[in-house]
């Protein structure tokens, strides 16, 4: 099935180009879960085939994930924060916690965002938070950018290079989502120390 879905995904993305990227990469970023990975790897197998270029692939794949990031981060800031500030008492979600939540993306939130947007099952959910707390918009797309240019490349190359080949595709995703994991730990470990520092 995973397949099949991937083929009709290369035939889609062939035939509506770097439009039907810009299009799955802003659902994906959305509130719709959709895996990245059937999007990107294809569009990657397309480019080693001379079929598409990899920085039209990869400029696509960024507007679509901003797109997507900013209907979350409007959706959470306008409708969402509106609906807590009314209605969160009867959910344990009190004007306090949204203002803690503010505080803390006022002073954390671009390491929050760029880290999410590395996260498989998270991506698409750091932008509610970011939203809901009114981060700094410019902040917000900037780290948003950098996160989600990271993880595109990632995948792209991995089409470009791996091609069709889905059980070392999925052998090497695992792999590259344990070393992010990894590597997100050090950076967390490092700026928790260096803003402990900070404050003393």
């Amino acid at each position: 099935m995973i397949h099949d879905l991937a083929e009709w995904l290369v035939d889609l993305i062939f035939d509506m180009g770097y439009l039907g990227i810009f299009l799955l990469m802003a659902i994906e970023s959305s509130f719709i879960p959709f895996p990245s990975e059937i999007v990107l790897i294809p569009a990657g197998f397309l480019a080693s085939k001379g079929e598409m270029s990899v920085s039209l692939i990869m400029i696509a794949s960024l507007g679509g994930s901003l797109l997507g990031a900013f209907i979350n981060y409007f959706s959470a800031l306008y409708v969402g924060r509106a609906f807590l500030l009314k209605y969160g008492k009867y959910i344990l979600i009190s004007e306090e916690t949204l203002e803690k939540m503010e505080k803390f993306f006022t002073k954390h939130g671009a390491i929050s965002t760029f880290t999410g947007r590395l996260i498989p099952g998270v991506r698409q959910l750091i932008s509610v938070p970011a939203g809901l707390s009114r981060m700094n918009l410019k902040v917000f797309a900037l780290y948003t950018a950098l996160g989600s240019t990271i993880w595109s490349a990632i995948l792209v190359v991995l089409g470009f290079m791996i091609g069709e080949n889905e059980a070392l595709i999925k052998e090497y995703l695992s792999n590259i989502i344990l070393i992010i994991f990894a590597l997100l730990s050090v950076i967390g470990f490092i700026y928790y120390k260096k803003t402990k520092e900070a404050t003393l």
